[in-house]
């Protein structure tokens, strides 16, 4: 996975943390003691969790330091664990796993869904959203503004994230229920540059790391005026950023 910068990601912090309390106003564990945020970042979605769920032990897992550090900060009574989530395991049956935004860095999702799935306690929730933004423009001009890149590492492939019937098939014969749904959310902007801001705090982030320096002004240049093709100015001089997600509760 990339690097993250905890202060880019948060700048745009209302717009993210909302997919995640959409996300958390369909899990039903009502009574849940024993919760873990794989990808919990800075804490924003840890946040919610907490209001929802005061009294439970709280667990929030990443592999970035930088973003646990933001994260201790704001929530200091949450138990913060740096791990690779690929290799992180619970340690008892978890009454929610719940993961905001993470999944698309992540391989091998047939697998990861049996593995989460078996960590829940009986009635547990596996709850999850991903953006669903592979081929949208943005993500699109990505790869064509980079062209040959000198390392691959991080960048998401076509399959990261695979489309709603595969996720409800890997589920469903092992669940009690599963409640799947995208939303396309339409992000007011003020221009193309806040659109490359945006990206530049997830997606954008492997792109600049696998670039050498001194090409990382050309290319942000190039994308910006892609971008700014891309998102036409709207009747009021603003633009939508357009950004589908997927979302998946399934209780065991």
């Amino acid at each position: 996975m990339p690097t993250w910068d905890d202060a880019q990601y948060l700048k745009f912090v209302g717009a993210r943390t909302r997919p995640a309390a959409e996300l958390l106003a369909r899990v039903p564990a009502t009574g849940a003691s024993y919760v873990v945020d794989l990808g919990c970042g800075p804490g924003n979605s840890t946040g919610l969790l907490k209001q929802r769920w005061p009294g439970a032990k709280l667990v929030g897992v990443d592999d970035s330091e930088e973003m646990l550090v933001t994260a201790r900060a704001a929530l200091p009574d949450v138990e913060w664990v740096k791990a690779d989530l690929r290799a992180y395991q619970p340690q008892r049956p978890v009454d929610v796993v719940f993961a905001n935004a993470v999944f698309q860095w992540l391989p091998d999702h047939a697998r990861l869904m049996a593995q989460l799935f078996a960590w829940l306690a009986p009635g547990g929730a596996l709850a999850f959203q991903m953006p669903h933004n592979f081929s949208e423009p943005s993500h699109r001009l990505m790869r064509e503004c980079a062209g040959e890149l000198p390392s691959a590492s991080g960048l998401r492939t076509p399959d990261a994230v695979a489309d709603a019937s595969t996720y409800y098939d890997w589920l469903a014969p092992h669940a009690r229920s599963v409640d799947i749904w995208q939303t396309r959310y339409e992000h007011v902007m003020a221009d193309a540059a806040a659109i490359v801001e945006w990206v530049k705090g997830t997606g954008l982030r492997p792109y600049l790391e696998a670039l050498p320096e001194e090409r990382r002004p050309g290319f942000l240049a190039d994308y910006e005026r892609a971008i700014d093709a891309a998102y036409p100015v709207r009747a009021d001089g603003l633009r939508l950023f357009s950004f589908p997600r997927l979302f998946v509760v399934a209780v065991r």
